[in-house]
């Protein structure tokens, strides 16, 4: 199995064709939703003998980057794990600077997003977060409630594990209060109490950095979803790296457990 996986992950590495660019993908489906776990700035920085924060900032203006080329391609909704509820076990330096990337990011960022059409959307626990970030990403979504371009949805404090489990709570509420039965819950109504109920789930899956795993994220919405590693770190990450993945996911036979 494992060496599948190493077969697997060494196919998505096979060097990019300039053949394709941006118009000739655009010929193939595009995939509506595309999620990716940003990984690999703390490396990023340490080979380069710099501050951890320092690659922070750098993958900050790949997000800027890529979301623009995104909504080139018409993609419909961006999920990006931005902050994971695991990652507040870092250092205290770290998730300070962290938590004061989105609002140097959208304050900057913002009129861009405004006049390109983006709605912005945050998933996780926002309560948790600093008073400071969170009317940062509430002044995002306020001013781009209405645009109806493409969705750019971070997770910001944000758990799979947890998400599940607040579905299963409200659920039960409901059954508990009598406006449920046991019968009636299905894959449906799960979903339905999800974060992304109105987002679908995402087609394609991104993980920089060569790592394989999910970490936590959409484990529930990732079940049919076709996933596409890279061992580029994410400041690394370029409009050339995407363009790669979405060929990938185009040769592929997406059939849903069918033949």
């Amino acid at each position: 199995m494992l060496n599948k996986v190493r077969l697997w992950k060494n196919k998505e590495q096979a060097p990019f064709s300039l053949e394709y660019t941006k118009e000739k993908v655009k010929e193939q489906p595009i995939p509506k939703h595309i999620a990716i776990i940003m990984d690999g700035n703390g490396r990023w920085a340490k080979k380069r003998a710099m501050p951890r924060v320092a690659g922070h900032y750098e993958g900050m203006q790949v997000v800027r980057r890529i979301t623009r080329f995104a909504n080139e391609l018409g993609v419909k909704v961006l999920t990006l794990y931005a902050f994971s509820t695991e990652n507040w076990k870092r250092p205290k330096t770290e998730v300070d600077y962290l938590m004061k990337l989105p609002e140097e990011f959208l304050d900057t960022f913002l009129p861009e997003l405004v006049e390109e059409n983006v709605q912005v959307r945050v998933m996780g626990n926002k309560e948790q977060l600093p008073e400071h970030t969170r009317r940062a990403v509430e002044k995002a979504i306020k001013e781009t409630k209405n645009n109806t371009g493409l969705i750019l949805n971070f997770a910001l404090n944000y758990g799979s594990r947890a998400e599940i489990t607040g579905a299963v709570q409200a659920i039960a509420k409901q059954i508990e209060a009598g406006m449920l039965t046991a019968e009636q819950v299905n894959e449906e109504l799960v979903a339905s109490y999800l974060m992304t109920k109105d987002l679908g789930d995402p087609d394609l899956l991104i993980r920089t950095s060569g790592e394989i795993r999910l970490s936590n994220f959409m484990l529930w919405q990732l079940a049919y979803t076709e996933f596409w590693f890279t061992d580029v770190l994410w400041p690394d990450f370029t409009e050339q790296h995407l363009l790669q993945a979405i060929v990938d996911f185009q040769q592929r036979g997406r059939r849903f457990g069918g033949i």
